[in-house]
């Protein structure tokens, strides 16, 4: 795979990574007006941008099955920034919280994924993958990060269900973007989270 600029050659093929900008607008007015409404400026401002973010992360992948670096980087950053605004206390100590919890996820994550390589000897996650748990981790508590991969892989498996009662082929070896469900569930239980904490 080759990336340059906005586009990446993925197995021949040139592949567009620009998200699909009135789903992205659209969605991003949607996630604000609902953050705007249920959360204090700080939070619903960090909310939007992390809901405009995933979006544009789930458009992507679900055509593409490659999350661009912008977006998961962009995400870990904007988490990592943001901290000091969500937390209570203010402190400029929960950057570093948030930070060590990325790379515990994003190392969770990658040993999984290096695991499921060897036994199964085919790729099962991308680096891409990776990259988003690591903005999982920077946007999340660690006792929400389960939620939001059992509301990831549940979509995902429910999507594999439809498709295959639908007279869809599913096999084994059948890709699915994961990265397109893992991004709704990122924003979807940081907002839960916010609200409930």
């Amino acid at each position: 795979m080759t990336i340059q600029g906005q586009t990446a050659e993925y197995d021949g093929l040139e592949v567009d990574l620009r998200p699909n900008l009135a789903t992205v607008l659209g969605g991003a007015c949607v996630v604000g007006l609902i953050s705007a409404l249920s959360l204090p400026w700080p939070v619903a401002i960090a909310s939007t941008l992390l809901g405009a973010l995933m979006i544009a992360g789930a458009d992507v992948d679900a055509r593409t099955f490659l999350l661009p670096n912008v977006i998961t980087y962009g995400a870990l950053i904007g988490g990592v920034l943001a901290a000091p605004f969500l937390d209570p206390s203010g402190s400029w100590t929960a950057a570093v919280e948030a930070s060590a919890r990325a790379g515990i996820v994003a190392g969770g994550l990658a040993l999984f994924r290096s695991g499921y390589g060897w036994i199964r000897k085919t790729e099962g996650l991308g680096l891409g993958d990776v990259k988003l748990a690591a903005a999982i981790g920077a946007w999340l508590y660690l006792d929400a990060v389960p939620a939001c991969f059992l509301l990831a892989t549940g979509g995902a498996l429910v999507t594999v269900v439809l498709a295959r009662l639908s007279g869809q082929v599913v096999m084994s070896t059948t890709r699915i973007p994961f990265g397109a469900f893992l991004c709704p569930a990122l924003w979807i239980v940081f907002f839960i989270d916010c609200l409930t904490r």
